[in-house]
């Protein structure tokens, strides 16, 4: 019995030093939150141990998990859900059934899952873009871009770019009865740089006729060149999501070597040749006072990695380093960061970016607020917090669009 007793006990401290993270008292429903945040970092650990005994590696464990929450396209009284391809890439395609006298409003959606995981098929997707559909009467895109480390990038700002090209083709505008200046391309976390990545283009490019009205980015993720900005160190062991695996997930974005992520955590990832574009990533200038507190600004080291990746330093990858002629032309912007996420600070300093450039920008900061809260909208996992940022969402959306 004694044993027994000594060895729960062990696993229990076992569990606490690894997995329990102090909760900041503004956070509401912390035991919830806690739970969550316990889950997702035991399925981080349980990966990394299968990684390092050779069973399989991380990114495959952790999509075996995501896929069990995949949803088949169920239409109801409201809205017809198909799963259909634009351009060979697939796409949720939500449809409402009521006749309108006039064109719809669209929303083309980028799911977040840190370019490895994630489908518009999960429930939590499926469960904002019907309810998308349902509450603005509007034509609802879901995009299934192709996944890391399967596919580096750019494959998957090229899916994105392919899709939304196709959907403004005057055809297809006609074919799903949208109205062409009313159409939204939003995104959270990955899919949020994915929809900021593919409205520069869009925006930019003179051969395609029809423009975007507004993007919305929902706690995007927009650089990478400064991997230790104030929100990074706040956040380093943040409610699920970690300094560490925001790292290894970046990273298999763009390879599967393990010298960038070793390089990143040291902030020494950029080329020599990359110095020009920290003015687009000084946090010391871009955040406000209030988020740069008494941090210190170290410009990142330079060559750490033996090797180049152009991805390091081309904005379709990391949207923040657009110069300001590209950002010039982009549209009506909404921008949502959370207070308790390692990506607060990519959102706070586009706002400042978008703003000084004469682009009108909305931005609301959830002070209780956590990394991927929107993946939490349905049973058994769902919070209040991401149903309110659905519902600031959505509103946002009914009233600008």
């Amino acid at each position: 019995m004694g044993l027994k007793a000594l060895c729960l006990g062990l696993l229990c401290v076992l569990f606490v030093s690894h997995f329990y993270t102090p909760m900041p008292d503004n956070i509401e429903e912390s035991w919830k939150i806690m739970a969550l945040d316990a889950i997702a970092k035991t399925c981080t650990f349980t990966a990394m141990c299968f990684e390092n005994m050779g069973i399989m590696r991380y990114e495959e464990f952790i999509s075996m998990i995501f896929r069990l929450d995949y949803t088949q396209p169920l239409s109801d009284e409201y809205i017809t859900v198909t799963d259909t391809t634009f351009v060979d890439i697939p796409v949720r395609l939500y449809l409402p059934k009521r006749k309108s006298e006039t064109r719809r409003r669209a929303v083309i959606y980028f799911h977040g899952g840190g370019f490895c995981f994630g489908s518009s098929k999960q429930r939590a997707f499926d469960f904002l873009n019907r309810w998308t559909a349902n509450t603005l009467d509007a034509v609802v895109v879901g995009v299934d871009y192709r996944l890391a480390p399967q596919h580096h990038f750019p494959a998957q700002f090229e899916d994105g770019l392919a899709a939304v090209k196709f959907f403004l083709l005057e055809k297809i505008l006609t074919k799903y009865g949208v109205d062409p200046t009313r159409i939204c391309i939003s995104g959270d976390s990955s899919g949020g740089n994915l929809a900021t990545a593919v409205t520069q283009q869009v925006q930019n490019d003179a051969e395609i006729k029809h423009k975007i009205k507004m993007q919305v980015l929902l706690y995007p993720g927009l650089q990478i060149t400064d991997s230790y900005l104030p929100s990074h160190r706040e956040n380093e062991q943040g409610i699920v999501l970690t300094r560490d695996v925001a790292i290894k997930l970046v990273s298999l974005y763009f390879t599967k070597d393990e010298a960038l992520p070793r390089a990143m955590r040291r902030n020494q990832h950029m080329p020599l040749e990359s110095r020009h574009l920290f003015k687009f990533v000084n946090w010391s200038i871009l955040l406000p006072e209030k988020y740069r507190k008494d941090y210190v600004y170290t410009e990142p080291i330079l060559g750490g990695l033996s090797y180049s990746l152009p991805g390091l330093t081309d904005s379709r990858a990391l949207p923040l380093l657009a110069n300001d002629s590209q950002l010039q032309n982009l549209p009506l912007t909404y921008i949502l960061t959370c207070q308790h996420d390692l990506l607060r600070d990519d959102g706070l300093m586009y706002v400042t970016r978008l703003r000084n450039v004469g682009v009108q920008v909305v931005h609301d900061h959830i002070e209780d607020g956590i990394h991927g809260a929107l993946s939490y909208m349905t049973s058994p996992f769902y919070l209040r917090l991401g149903l309110r940022i659905r519902d600031m969402y959505v509103s946002w959306l009914d009233k600008n669009l």
